[in-house]
């Protein structure tokens, strides 16, 4: 497999070397280059020639977002960033960033954005959108011995349990699913189902409201009545996502 080409773009030396550790851990990435500040990279980018670049937010002088933005779109290395503040994911999203990480990372979304570059770096390899195709599911439940069949759309939400998926379906079904959490997350269309806590996805139309909780986590209320909680590393993508479609719902303070 062809190692992607990775640079990371950090003031904090802490912050790189954690960076740098943990895509030892992902085959498949190449760490090829580090900058503290965006005046070095942009002298030293063309050398390294990365293909995925994972960026920090507020940096001395030219901000991760300006950087970026001194690209043409057709011509910008796939990026991440990798920030401390959730304020600036509007402006990211504009820009086409693969994905927002929220300081301090946490494991399971560094893997889920690294996930998406690929899938982006590959799309642009054949001169493909990186966009998915809509991906609709029809899920097969076995009880006793009789085999049932739920199709995605009488789904609201998705919760974790253990090695195993609990489909909460819009009429009050709760349904076990002999399939984990992250497998499911990986084949369901992203445009209408996103992962929203390590132990949730919710389908994107059935949120209703959003109420932003002190430690920068927050409480979805579905259609349904449901309550979810999504996790502070979840929030950013999500709102941006909800906006896309026209059904960003009301956020409660």
């Amino acid at each position: 497999m062809q190692s992607l080409r990775v640079a990371l773009i950090d003031d904090e030396p802490l912050a790189r070397l954690g960076l740098r550790a943990r895509l030892a851990d992902h085959p498949g990435f190449e760490c090829v280059a580090e900058f503290g500040d965006s005046a070095s990279a942009l002298q030293g980018l063309s050398a390294a020639q990365p293909e995925l670049l994972i960026v920090d937010v507020q940096m001395p002088g030219l901000s991760g977002l300006d950087l970026l933005a001194l690209w043409p779109a057709e011509q910008r290395p796939l990026a991440i960033l990798h920030t401390a503040h959730a304020q600036h994911a509007l402006r990211a999203y504009e820009l086409q960033v693969v994905d927002y990480l929220l300081k301090p990372l946490d494991e399971e979304r560094l893997a889920e954005a690294l996930g998406r570059a690929r899938t982006a770096w590959r799309a642009r390899a054949l001169g493909l959108s990186a966009a998915p195709a809509a991906k609709r599911q029809r899920f097969e439940l076995r009880v006793g011995r009789q085999v049932h069949f739920v199709d995605d759309g009488e789904v609201a939400w998705i919760e974790s349990a253990g090695d195993y998926a609990e489909l909460h379906c819009l009429d009050g079904r709760r349904l076990l699913l002999r399939e984990s959490l992250s497998r499911l997350a990986e084949r369901l269309d992203p445009e209408r189902f996103v992962r929203v806590h390590r132990s949730a996805i919710v389908r994107m139309d059935q949120v209703a409201a959003l109420r932003p909780l002190s430690n920068r986590d927050a409480l979805l209320q579905l259609r349904d009545g449901s309550l979810v909680r999504a996790s502070r590393n979840h929030v950013p993508q999500l709102l941006e996502r909800l906006r896309d479609t026209g059904s960003a719902p009301p956020s409660h303070g």
